[in-house]
């Protein structure tokens, strides 16, 4: 009889425990369900203010205030959902306050690497050799290649006027040298243009360090030339 009844009793055992732990394991979320708060949604729609306890997806969009049922009290006010031009204007924005904030930055870093202005001036004068070495380089090429282009042209007008056909080696150097006049002259253009922007950005950052500096611009500076003897 004592084996029957402590078996009987290890069983019973087993059974509540069994059931505890499932009223255990179940009782977090029913609380969490009753405790989780309700919410009523406000928005405007149609000229009109409408409150709901579900946000319909037609008022997703909406600017909107968002209740404690219980209480009333606000919990978050949710802005309106931009447009795309909106969206786009708010791109557009963000990305001129980055280049703005950028600039401030290089200034900044310019007046704490550059002690005086020969300091600014010397890191200008090795941008504007490169350019004007540049300069001269292709201006002495245009003016070589030109006077050769011309020495075959004139070979080529005297077999013409002798009646004499002009061969095919002398055509395609003439072509050649056309070619190669053409480019020079494109890349001539284009170190002109740089050393313009150059200048206008030399004058630019001294006036601007002098601002910072807190010295007064006079006149427009010129460009920086190298000193004699490094």
């Amino acid at each position: 009889m004592n084996i029957l009844r402590n078996s009987l009793l290890s069983g019973t055992t087993v059974l509540l425990a069994a059931a505890l732990s499932t009223v255990l394991l179940s009782t977090p979320a029913s609380a969490q369900q009753k405790d989780k708060p309700k919410k009523l949604y406000c928005w405007d729609e149609g000229g009109r203010r409408v409150c709901s306890d579900t946000l319909p997806a037609s008022a997703v969009g909406h600017q909107r205030t968002e209740l404690s049922a219980s209480t009333g009290s606000a919990i978050s006010r949710v802005a309106r959902e931009l447009t795309a031009e909106e969206r786009a204007a708010a791109a557009l924005q963000a990305k001129a306050q980055e280049s703005e904030a950028d600039r401030l930055r290089r200034e900044m870093a310019m007046v704490v690497s550059y002690t005086t202005e020969k300091d600014l001036q010397r890191a200008f004068q090795e941008r504007f050799a490169l350019v004007d070495e540049g300069l001269k380089s292709s201006s002495m090429a245009h003016t070589n290649l030109h006077k050769s282009l011309i020495t075959l042209l004139r070979q080529a007008n005297d077999l013409e006027l002798a009646g004499k056909p002009v061969g095919k080696q002398l055509r395609n150097r003439i072509l050649t040298q056309h070619r190669e006049l053409g480019m020079l002259v494109s890349t001539q253009q284009r170190l002109r243009t740089e050393r313009g922007t150059l200048q206008a950005e030399y004058e630019q950052a001294l006036r601007r360090y002098r601002e910072l500096k807190g010295t007064a611009v006079t006149t427009a500076p010129a460009a920086p030339t190298l000193a004699s003897g490094g």
